[in-house]
């Protein structure tokens, strides 16, 4: 079950597309993290890169989305 999801736009030359993350729960109530990416309207899971301002655009988004960040050890304990 997805639990939150965040989505941050990136630019690599011409292409443009957006990382995914999931806070996700599985059915004993484990917490995972799923990394994907979206291009032309599909997500895809595989590599995802990020470069060092997509990382300042993902912890600025990740303020909104508190459990998925102490999930990735950047939030509150």
């Amino acid at each position: 079950t997805v639990l939150e999801e965040l989505r941050v736009s990136q630019r690599a030359g011409d292409r443009r597309f957006e990382t995914v993350l999931q806070l996700l729960e599985d059915e004993k109530g484990g917490e995972l993290v799923r990394f994907a990416y979206s291009s032309g309207g599909r997500t895809r899971r595989g590599p995802v890169t990020f470069r060092g301002r997509g990382f300042g655009r993902l912890r600025s988004a990740l303020e909104s989305r508190p459990r998925l960040a102490k999930a990735l050890g950047l939030g509150a304990s």
